[in-house]
């Protein structure tokens, strides 16, 4: 008798159902993610350990979706080395930057729902949040708008040794605002340069709190991630006592205090906990089109475009031309990459330790895995 793989019957099943392309996604065969065999599952998994070895990462967790469903998750190592505690799929990470894709998309649902445009004001006369932080700003600092925050390309508060979402950190959101604004000069006019900027996206928070009247992490909690089917995302805390359930345990390395920060207010910038599965749902919600997207197919688009002064970096995305798109993330203790691909896989990828040249290396390792199942056709 013949023995075949699941795969190879899943196959020969799709081809027999091909001619019933218009039944719905839970009645198509054809449609059906491929999940990863034995085999392909074990190649992964060594990639994994080979990973984690080489950068010194006590855990890592993985999740992802083929043809918009979710495939196949794990976790490899340990979440909580003094408890040993084995990672998990459902384990938390503060997911550092990969925040800004989340915040773009609630920024850009007010768009569609006509409550502010892109080209809107943010601290200038008629801005958003001109009557709280309005009154003694620079001329150049009232030009900027919502997309020059967006964009990174607002003119200045940069990700550097100043960056100003590492500075007071006994300051809630109100009085940094004020204090940067005081002390943070531009460097550039809005929209001539590219300057990767936190701040810039701790303002977009307040602009969502200020037009939806809620506080931002209850905002994009109902209003764009349970859309996603996503429940168990989180703002961070900041120190270990703060950790909350199947939260990861953060290493640090190179004298690095994961608990040193104020992570909570870094809410709408890099602040969020989520596993790898939650990324995931959330990028599958994100495509170019589809019934139960986020995000309008033309409002997508906006999002993801691209210009001068930096090409490759769209709104809250990083993109090139095949086209893909992604986001990675970098705090003490953790490492982080979600992508989007043009064939629409999504994945992502957590770690709960960084070191010297982690984020390059987690975005192969990522692709890595994904070729590991060739029917995926990453």
């Amino acid at each position: 008798m013949q023995i075949i793989s699941r795969r190879s019957c899943l196959q020969r099943i799709a081809l027999t159902l091909s001619a019933t392309a218009a039944l719905p996604r839970s009645l198509h065969a054809a449609e059906e993610p491929v999940r990863p065999e034995k085999g392909e599952r074990e190649a992964i998994a060594t990639i994994a350990k080979d990973f984690m070895e080489k950068y010194k990462v006590p855990g890592l967790s993985v999740a992802f979706a083929h043809r918009e469903l979710p495939a196949y998750s794990a976790g490899f190592g340990m979440a909580d080395e003094d408890a040993r505690e084995a990672m998990a799929p459902v384990h938390r990470f503060r997911i550092a930057s990969v925040a800004k894709p989340i915040t773009s998309v609630a920024i850009h649902s007010l768009i569609e729902q006509g409550k502010l445009k892109a080209d809107d004001k943010v601290l200038g006369e008629g801005g958003i949040l001109a009557k709280e932080y309005g009154k003694k700003i620079t001329p150049d600092v009232a030009d900027i708008t919502i997309h020059h925050l967006l964009t990174h390309t607002c003119g200045g508060w940069g990700n550097n040794k100043d960056d100003p979402m590492f500075e007071h950190p006994e300051l809630d959101h109100h009085d940094l605002i004020l204090r940067t604004l005081k002390d943070h000069k531009l460097e550039h006019a809005p929209g001539t340069n590219y300057s990767y900027s936190n701040f810039g996206y701790c303002l977009l928070g307040r602009v969502i709190e200020k037009l939806t009247g809620k506080p931002y992490a209850e905002s994009l909690e109902k209003g764009i991630l349970a859309k996603a089917g996503i429940k168990d995302m989180k703002i961070a805390g900041n120190t270990l006592e703060d950790r909350i359930e199947n939260e990861v345990v953060y290493y640090g390395r190179g004298g690095e205090n994961p608990y040193g920060m104020n992570v909570r207010r870094m809410d709408s910038h890099g602040g969020w906990l989520a596993s790898p599965s939650d990324l995931v749902k959330f990028l599958i919600h994100t495509a170019d089109s589809g019934p139960t997207n986020l995000l309008k197919e033309d409002t997508v688009k906006a999002m993801v475009a691209a210009g001068p002064p930096n090409p490759g970096y769209a709104s809250g995305w990083s993109v090139n031309a095949v086209p893909n798109r992604w986001h990675g993330g970098s705090l003490p203790g953790t490492s982080t990459i979600a992508v989007r691909t043009a064939s629409g896989m999504c994945w992502a990828g957590f770690t709960n330790a960084r070191g010297e040249g982690i984020h390059g290396a987690i975005d192969k390792l990522m692709w890595d895995m994904a070729k590991a199942v060739p029917a995926w056709k990453a």
